[in-house]
């Protein structure tokens, strides 16, 4: 028996697939912005996260940790894949995605809303990954 879902993402997504996987990681593409006010906008208002360390973060602790980082920048090479596109209610998806830093391997979860004024982050969840495989070599 296969432990892993079907991660097959719905043929009509494919579009919105397309463009929230380009935004993906959050907080780390710079063409959707890097200040605090690019961040304000592309959360909602009650954005929340899980980090991968298991605490909640609200959206004010979320957006000063962005503000150290770009004060204090540091190298995160990071890569992606497997990612998985669901509509959960109207103009509101589940993306999922596998991120990989180094060695350290995350799955994550978020949230996203189209609004009228683009796309906004509703929820974010990083879930470390005990039984990681070796990022392959190129």
């Amino acid at each position: 028996m296969n432990r892993e879902p079907d991660l097959r993402t719905d043929p009509a997504l494919l579009p919105v697939l397309d463009e929230l996987r380009r935004r993906e990681p959050i907080f780390h593409r710079p063409e959707f912005g890097m200040t605090r006010a690019d961040h304000l906008a592309m959360t909602a208002e009650d954005f929340r996260e899980v980090g991968a360390s298991g605490n909640r973060y609200s959206r004010e602790y979320v957006l000063d940790a962005l503000d150290d980082r770009r004060r204090n920048p540091q190298p995160d090479p990071w890569e992606t894949g497997d990612f998985y596109c669901r509509r959960l209610a109207d103009a509101v998806y589940l993306l999922t995605y596998t991120l990989r830093q180094g060695a350290r391997v995350t799955r994550r979860a978020t949230i996203w809303r189209r609004d009228a004024d683009g796309w906004k982050i509703v929820f974010h969840q990083g879930t470390m990954v005990a039984d990681a495989p070796p990022a392959a070599s190129p």
